[in-house]
């Protein structure tokens, strides 16, 4: 959740202020940081993942599952496990530490909502085939810590969303009543924001950022029985606490929608994230440049979301519901008033898909850079100027648009340029898809890294390590065969929207490069042939052809298992057996691999439902379902109770389990 710092927050009446001089000294670390770090070779691969898990409590008695509010208790009790420490010196904190060389035991973080938990490998992933088998067993270990220092009627379980977040009565464990002085929400307390005091000051300025609370609109599921036209009808017009109450007479909530109101609906959410080290800088902006294509096409594949406030929606991914939760866009950057006192009309949120290209690979065209951005040219002058390439200092240039958020007022007192937290006080709060990471400010045991953002958590650890794998597997494919996956950035925001439609894995088509080969690679039989089209010819060169002819739509199972005839896309999954082929891997290895790609070939073809379908099938076929889009307690206690059955593994083999991996 970003760089969770101590010390005494301004509002951001005290903090308008002082942001150009927050961006300044942001710059003149980064440009420390880069002069230090742009030289640094031979990182060897390393990885990790972040698992985001829903605290839940259970009330047997009225047969409810609800939030629990216990994080900092759970955290405090992990903390001071002997025994976890022996075994490794996990030590779980408000912030996240850097694991000792060797640390086996899993640590565990706070995360925005009261009602979750992060955990992180103990010590990152090696480079080898035969590490990946660790994966799962390594997540499996953390459920089961985690379970075991919560109260007996907790559970930790990994769904993106909570169903009944925000409903009318009681949601969490305590209860708190909705609406508060910091997000101001008609619908969720205060007192479900992490306490730590970079969540709520973060959460009551971006509501004053932008003039007026955040608006969340999801389209909803309209069922045989759904009211027509719907109206959310939990939308409520009688509070007048503060000025914000107004926003539902202005037009907030709008018809055939279900409205949210505050940050916690997003950040509310959990994800699946992996980190790469990479050996230099070069590879880190290869890396993040075409894994960016791949964002879109992992967040539908991992649809794990369909129902928000207690509605079942129209949409089966969380990322839209965060983008708006962040949204601290004034009226005129959003270009609904002329610019007056702000500089930008700015087309996306700050958590949104990436804008723009970084690497200088020879299969770089400028036309995929096809959307011209904002740019901070002040800064990105001064980037220029210190040395720093137009490509890498344009994206940092736009990313600098943005305001800080969070600002202490030790850190305007006390500069360090040889820290970076005015750096990473805007870095980590651009949340986009893809995420290019310098190495930490005096760490030289870091290098380039680069965040893999997009995918939702999965129900079970076994989901979880196969998209984990699949995506180190695919870094791997791509940097040995150097492979091409670029198309015009303007595509991969359209995708991304395309990500979010029901069922979109099998229902729609995404955009996707047709040839990704340099120009001699290995074709599915492993022989080395000659491709045409690559679009690694130098620029201006006679065989580099329009853009246009470079991608195509395709479906998921496309893009994945491949297309038929000679001239067809191979797939990726074909591409990373090919990769296999290539290198010197065990048998036991191979066969276990070969269980987690089997998952995404599955998935792809539709043989396996996306958890977001399983989740839409189980709530429309329960007995208490009046088919009204309506989630009611007892759906959702059934719905979390056979969650946290498929997630402890109880439900391997039974129905349920078929349920989740058999398309009905």
């Amino acid at each position: 959740m970003g760089l969770l710092s101590l010390g005494t927050p301004l509002s951001w009446e005290e903090a308008k202020p002082l942001v150009d001089l927050i961006r300044e000294r942001g710059i003149e670390q980064l440009l420390n940081i880069w002069k230090k770090a742009k030289g640094k070779e031979r990182d060897i691969l390393l990885w990790g993942d972040e698992i985001e898990y829903l605290v839940v409590a259970y009330d047997e008695n009225s047969k409810d599952a609800r939030l629990s509010l216990r994080q900092a208790e759970i955290l405090k009790d992990l903390a001071h496990d002997k025994e976890l420490q022996k075994a490794g010196g996990c030590v779980p904190s408000l912030q996240k530490v850097t694991p000792r060389a060797g640390q086996q035991c899993p640590t565990f973080h706070a995360e925005y909502g009261r009602f979750m938990l992060e955990a992180t490998p103990g010590a990152p992933y090696g480079g080898t085939l035969r590490d990946l088998l660790t994966v799962e067993p390594d997540m499996k270990k953390r459920r089961v810590i985690a379970k075991q220092h919560m109260a007996d009627n907790e559970t930790p379980v990994t769904m993106t969303s909570f169903p009944r977040l925000g409903v009318p009565g009681v949601f969490t464990q305590p209860y708190y009543p909705p609406h508060g002085p910091i997000a101001r929400s008609l619908f969720v307390p205060d007192e479900i924001i992490n306490p730590h005091i970079r969540f709520p000051t973060l959460t009551a300025n971006i509501r004053s950022r932008r003039g007026s609370k955040v608006r969340i609109n999801m389209p909803v599921f309209y069922d045989e029985q759904t009211a027509k036209p719907f109206n959310d009808p939990t939308v409520s017009h009688d509070l007048f606490d503060y000025p914000e109450d107004a926003d539902v007479r202005n037009g907030a909530a709008k018809e055939g929608h279900v409205y949210m109101d505050a940050m916690g609906f997003g950040m509310g959410a959990c994800c699946l994230q992996i980190t790469f080290q990479a050996k230099n800088i070069s590879e880190a902006r290869t890396l993040y440049d075409q894994l960016c294509p791949l964002g879109p096409i992992m967040l539908a594949l991992s649809a794990a979301s369909p129902v928000f406030k207690g509605y079942l929606t129209d949409i089966d991914c969380r990322w839209n519901v965060i983008s708006a939760a962040v949204d601290d866009r004034t009226e005129e950057e959003r270009g609904l008033k002329p610019l007056h006192e702000n500089r930008y009309v700015i087309p996306k949120s700050r958590y949104d898909s990436v804008s723009t290209y970084i690497s200088q690979d020879p299969g770089f065209r400028p036309e995929y850079n096809d959307v011209e951005i904002q740019q901070n040219f002040p800064l990105k002058q001064k980037l220029l100027d210190g040395g720093m390439d137009e490509p890498l200092a344009k994206h940092f240039a736009h990313l600098f648009i943005r305001d800080p958020l969070v600002v202490f007022s030790e850190s305007v007192k006390n500069f360090d340029i040889n820290m970076n937290d005015n750096f990473e006080n805007i870095q980590s709060t651009n949340w986009q898809h893809m995420r290019f990471k310098p190495p930490p400010s005096g760490e030289d045991a870091i290098g380039w890294r680069v965040e893999f953002r997009s995918m939702e958590v999965q129900l079970t650890d076994f989901e979880n390590a196969a998209f984990s794998i699949f995506i180190v597997l695919l870094t791997r494919t791509i940097l040995s065969y150097g492979l091409n996956f670029y198309i015009p950035i303007s595509k991969v925001t359209e995708n991304m929207e395309t990500a979010h439609r029901r069922d979109a894995v099998l229902s729609d088509r995404f955009y996707f490069r047709k040839q990704v080969f340099p120009h001699r690679h290995a074709n599915r039989s492993g022989k080395e042939t000659a491709s045409t089209n690559s679009g690694h010819s130098s620029p201006g060169s006679p065989e580099m052809g329009p853009v246009e002819d470079e991608y195509c739509l395709m479906t998921i199972n496309e893009i994945m298992n491949g297309q038929s005839g000679p001239d067809g896309f191979p797939g990726l999954l074909s591409l990373i057996e090919s990769y296999l082929n290539s290198v010197n891997v065990d048998v036991e290895t191979r066969c276990e691999l070969a269980r987690y790609l089997d998952l995404i070939r599955k998935r792809s073809n539709g043989t396996w439902e996306t958890a977001a379908t399983w989740i839409r099938n189980f709530i429309r076929s329960h007995p208490k379902y009046e088919k009204d889009s309506r989630v009611n307690s007892e759906i959702n206690y059934d719905l979390i109770k056979a969650a946290e059955k498929l997630g402890s593994g109880e439900g391997e083999g039974t129905e349920l389990w078929k349920g989740l991996f058999e398309r009905r």
